[in-house]
């Protein structure tokens, strides 16, 4: 949290979003722990933060919003190019080297970090 700036999503004064913007590169900035309250998802809420996040990294006068998200996180990964971001990678095992549990979603084996990013 010391190195980015968390943005609050709410509905009638309940949290039901947050994420997290961070400078990381001149002219680049990484959103990060993009998060909906399980119960609210698939309400647009995440659609909604997401494009409030490129709005807002557009206003500062930056180049490039990148994200990341896991192989298996397929409705995520969807999102992401639904608003408009790109994948430019990927970082092979990287939830195999950082994270000490195994991550399973939709059946899938969460093992790849898939980078994606806009130019803004």
């Amino acid at each position: 949290m010391e190195r980015g700036v968390c943005y609050i999503s709410f509905i009638d004064k309940e949290i039901v979003g947050v994420y997290v913007l961070i400078n990381t590169r001149p002219h680049t900035i990484e959103l990060v722990n993009i998060a909906v309250k399980e119960e609210k998802q698939g309400m647009g809420i995440g659609q909604f933060m997401i494009l409030d996040a490129i709005e807002r990294t557009k206003s500062l006068g930056v180049k490039t919003l990148e994200v990341g998200t896991g192989n298996s996180s397929l409705g995520q990964l969807a999102l992401y190019q639904k608003c408009g971001f790109r994948i430019v990678g990927i970082d092979r095992d990287f939830f195999i080297r950082y994270y000490q549990e195994e991550i399973i979603e939709n059946g899938i084996r969460c093992t790849d970090m898939i980078r994606l990013s806009i130019n803004l």
